[in-house]
């Protein structure tokens, strides 16, 4: 069986600032903003959350299914994912647009600048759950367009496919009430500590009334661990020690891969938490968001030696 993704897909052009943005923002002069960062890195990259969490889940041995749109520069990217073994059918192609594309620059201390071009992924919504036809286990809904989001998690909740909401960086395109829809349609809810504040700003929910409307809510806290909060209580995930640590970005959707393909084998809340900070560390450790690679056995021998708990499917 398989788990299904819906969002964005893009190429990452990632850049390396060798200096902290601070350093070049005047507070005071905010209103007038105008600052060029000279990178000395740049690398372009395949990208898109949906094509990095299926990457990392299909590393694991899973099958991924990705609900997604590229546009007339397609090419590569399905090339990629045939090399890799990712099933791309329900990969939709636009061929008066171009593939969306993020422009991404870390500075020294692992902040972040984005632009972001949606492109061909306004498109998407012309795709539908319905029309997957494979066993879905689980379904993420991750972001891209807002009104792509909200149908496929319409469709998922009336096909009673269990799946998590996962708006990210288009939490503030929603208004409470779709916010509060869509959450209660879910079986899991997964943002970072500042979203998760601003989740709750905007619903009026505190943690406690938030589990009223979904059964799991999972808080990533970066070079932290991350949270796993149900009814029970709090589990607490701890991190992978990375051996290096060369580009953060794409570490969140590795997470989200490990432990959401965990989880659709039965593993526990806290194993699964665990699995999602080894992949996210494998994540770190390369350069890009589809660039790193590992066997299985490789990603149970780094899980018992992070964990001192062996990793059993």
């Amino acid at each position: 069986m398989s788990i299904l993704i819906s969002g964005s897909l893009a190429y990452d052009y990632v850049m390396d600032f060798p200096d902290s943005f601070k350093n070049h923002i005047l507070p005071d002069q905010i209103h007038i903003l105008n600052v060029s960062f000279v990178v000395d890195k740049l690398n372009k990259n395949f990208g898109g959350c949906a094509g990095n969490i299926a990457y990392t889940i299909k590393l694991l041995g899973g099958e991924p299914l990705v609900l997604g749109a590229l546009g007339k520069d397609a090419s590569d990217y399905l090339k990629h994912f045939k090399n890799v073994g990712i099933e791309t059918s329900h990969i939709k192609t636009v061929e008066d647009k171009f593939t969306a594309s993020a422009h991404i620059t870390t500075d020294k201390d692992d902040n972040q600048i984005i632009a972001f071009y949606s492109g061909a992924g306004e498109d998407a919504f012309g795709l539908s759950v319905n029309d997957v036809k494979e066993k879905v286990d689980l379904a993420l809904i991750t972001p891209t367009k807002k009104e792509v989001m909200i149908k496929h998690a319409k469709e998922c909740y009336e096909q009673k496919i269990p799946f998590v909401f996962d708006p990210s960086h288009q939490l503030t395109a929603f208004t409470p009430q779709e916010l509060m829809m869509v959450i209660g349609q879910a079986e899991f809810y997964i943002a970072n500590d500042y979203e998760m504040k601003l989740t709750q700003e905007k619903t009026g929910w505190d943690m406690k009334e938030l589990l009223n409307h979904v059964e799991v809510v999972i808080t990533t806290l970066g070079e932290r661990g991350s949270v796993i909060t149900t009814k029970n209580g709090n589990i607490e995930i701890g991190v992978c020690p990375p051996r290096s640590v060369d580009d953060p970005t794409g570490a969140g959707d590795a997470y989200r891969a490990g432990l959401f393909f965990a989880y659709t084998k039965g593993l526990d809340l806290k194993t699964c938490g665990q699995a999602g900070a080894v992949a996210a560390t494998y994540a770190v450790e390369n350069y890009g968001t589809q660039t790193h690679k590992f066997t299985l056995k490789e990603f149970k021998e780094r899980y018992c030696n992070a964990f001192n708990e062996r990793f059993i499917l």
